[in-house]
């Protein structure tokens, strides 16, 4: 079965769906690195390795890419977000990581263990024949409508596997003594009243006044240089390549379109469909011969009475037609095509009539002897040429546009390159427009689309070459028989904004530090009052909170509160909320678990799993400092939602 596998074409995306979680693609990102890696800006360093931005803005790609399939209709502004980068990054990194961890560890997997991951997919048992053999043509098939390629396939999967073996043995065999499990649990669902004052950064922010000198040092400060950077911007002008470009200048002769109209006219002409009744005399194909004569001679019988008396044919059926699903609606069959009819000699019979209400001959088919009469005639009509000239001219232009494209796709590639100094040859050749745009940036804005929406039109108009030289880049195929080159003509590399044009903003920030440093101040005051007079009543409500009932309390709060120590209550505690201010917290009583939590060994379980992920997150952290992963502080800056991150993370 295994040597099928390395055989057929097959890729890791695919199985993947089925089998594993996957990490960031690596096969892709270590050939897209090795192409592009040392031409693009190094972000990071893993033992010794470098990781580029192209790299990094291909997993940004990647994983936008996976949630839009799952999410077709989500927000495109969430994907642009400190966040969402942080996110690709960390993935990448880890993966990266885990890479060099399994070759040094001599990490394997043998063909033994990768088809037995294969046959474990539930998802392929419908392959199995009944006999027990695998159906190798339908798994082919079902694959190779991926397009893959079996060494792809192989390689991908080894690896993901492989890498599943670095963290594997940690994060599947956690142990947690029961002892030392209820002892945790009792601390993570225990109980507190509480009784909580707020010191709230936004009550103290017309209490401060930051002056000119803050103002500057603010803007100045390397950690909070990227609040105030404009991302690099070019002004560019392109062309578009496509179908429409070529039919522009396609003309078809007016001999041409009749011919054509000509050798088509069944598509111009509407399905005629007709509206029969019946009366059926039933005699099976395989009865005898006095059988059939005699009802054959009841057929004609019943012919000739619908014919002395046409009117009476829809009584005549109802008492006499054999066919149950017709007699009732007095042999009425409803309007059909010639091949709706179930019997070929009955559909020939109807054809053929010339009139409306006409009752032809006899008519023998493999159920019997039917008596028909046609009720009504619809459909048939033939579209004059004149209606359809549009349609047709469009269809012809298209269908040579589609001849011509191949060709002019060549031509186009060239004399973008040959004449890489200017796009306007090749847009008078093909009379295509000269487009321009403003503002563009190497990643596509959020809800944009079009050409400039196109991650590949994007990163070759922000190549080095394109950039530096403003040439025309080489032609992309960015759609389906459509093709751009674009240059730019201004460019703009990533700047700080000066002062001037963003001291507004610079002083909402130092406003917002200001105020949530007086907050915090007169929190710390309150906090050492209530610990040195630990009697003092305080206002605010008592409230019972835990992990699993929160109350209005969260994050860094609910935290410390659950946190301190409060064996001789009451307790107090003081909270930094950044930003928000201060928080200060008396710990009145401390109550046994929630009663949410009742089952204490699907408890146990969680934390024990939680115990395994613990080791893992340690065991990983390990790794990144054994293999000095080195991330510039500029990306860690521009990954960190405060635009406080600077130090380097190793």
């Amino acid at each position: 079965m295994f040597e099928f596998f390395r055989k057929h074409t097959w890729r890791l995306q695919v199985v993947l769906a089925f089998v594993v979680v996957a990490f960031v693609g690596t096969s892709v990102y270590q050939g897209y690195g090795r192409l592009k890696g040392d031409e693009e800006a190094t972000i990071a360093h893993i033992d010794g390795r470098k990781l580029t931005r192209s790299e990094w803005e291909f997993a940004q790609r990647e994983q936008i890419d996976r949630i839009r399939r799952q999410m077709p209709n989500v927000d495109a502004k969430l994907f642009d977000t400190p966040e969402m980068k942080r996110q690709s990054l960390d993935l990448l990194v880890r993966e990266r990581v885990s890479l060099v961890a399994a070759d040094k560890l001599n990490l394997s997997v043998t063909n033994e263990r990768l088809q037995r991951e294969l046959m474990s997919v539930p998802q392929l048992a419908s392959l199995r024949r009944a006999d027990g053999s695998f159906d190798i043509d339908a798994y082919k098939m079902m694959l190779q409508a991926q397009g893959y390629t079996p060494a792809g396939f192989e390689a991908q999967l080894r690896q993901d596997l492989l890498l599943r073996q670095v963290f594997q043995g940690l994060s599947a065999t956690p142990i947690a003594p029961p002892a030392v499990a209820a002892a945790a649990l009792d601390a993570m669902y225990q109980q507190r009243e509480v009784q909580v004052q707020r010191f709230n950064a936004k009550d103290s922010a017309d209490k401060v006044a930051p002056t000119d000198a803050d103002i500057e040092k603010y803007y100045k400060d390397p950690v909070n240089a990227a609040q105030f950077t404009a991302p690099e911007t070019a002004s560019v002008e392109y062309v578009v390549l496509d179908l429409a470009a070529i039919k522009k200048g396609i003309t078809v002769a007016d001999k041409d379109l009749r011919d054509y109209y000509a050798s088509n006219e069944q598509r111009y002409t509407s399905v005629e469909e007709r509206r029969a009744s019946h009366i059926l005399v039933k005699a099976d194909k395989d009865a005898s011969a006095d059988v059939k004569a005699k009802a054959k001679a009841k057929a004609e019988a019943l012919l000739a009475e619908v014919k002395k008396n046409p009117a009476s044919f829809a009584e005549v059926a109802r008492k006499n037609s054999d066919d149950e699903s017709s007699a009732s609606k007095g042999g009425d069959l409803e309007f059909s095509a010639r091949d709706g009819l179930a019997a070929k000699p009955l559909a020939d019979a109807v054809f053929s009539m010339s009139k409306v209400d006409e009752i032809g001959p006899l008519v023998e088919s493999e159920f019997g002897y039917h008596v028909v009469k046609l009720t009504a005639i619809r459909g048939g009509e033939k579209r004059s040429f004149e209606s359809v000239r549009a349609e047709i001219e469009n269809e012809v232009q298209t269908q040579l546009a589609q001849k011509r494209y191949s060709e002019a796709a060549v031509d186009f590639s060239n004399m973008v390159e040959d004449q890489s100094d200017s796009l306007k040859p090749v847009a008078d050749k093909y009379k295509l427009a000269l487009r321009t745009a403003q503002d563009v940036h190497r990643t596509a804005a959020p809800g944009a689309t079009g050409e400039l929406a196109n991650p590949k039109f994007l990163e070759a108009l922000f190549g080095t070459d394109a950039v530096r030289n403003k040439r025309n880049t080489q032609a992309i195929e960015i759609a389906p028989s459509t093709m751009a080159s674009g240059r730019i003509v201004k460019y703009e590399a990533a700047h700080q904004l000066p002062l001037a044009d963003v001291k507004a903003k610079v002083r909402e920030r130092v406003v917002a530090q200001q105020a949530a440093a007086l907050a915090r101040k007169l929190g710390e005051a309150r906090l050492a009052e209530l610990k040195g007079a630990p009697a003092t009543a305080m206002s605010e409500p008592t409230v019972t909170v835990s992990r699993a009932n929160p109350g209005d309390l969260g994050g860094a709060l609910l935290d410390a509160i659950l946190k301190a120590p409060a064996t001789k209550p009451p307790a107090f505690v003081g909270v930094d909320l950044g930003e928000q201010g201060y928080a200060v917290a008396r710990i009145g009583k401390v109550l046994g678990r929630d009663p949410k939590v009742a089952d204490a060994a699907r408890a146990q379980r969680e934390y024990g799993q939680a115990w395994g992920d613990a080791e893992t997150r340690a065991y990983y952290a390990a790794l990144k400092q054994r293999f000095k992963v080195d991330i510039k502080p500029a990306v860690l800056a521009a990954t960190d939602p405060s635009g406080a991150a600077s130090a380097v993370v190793k």
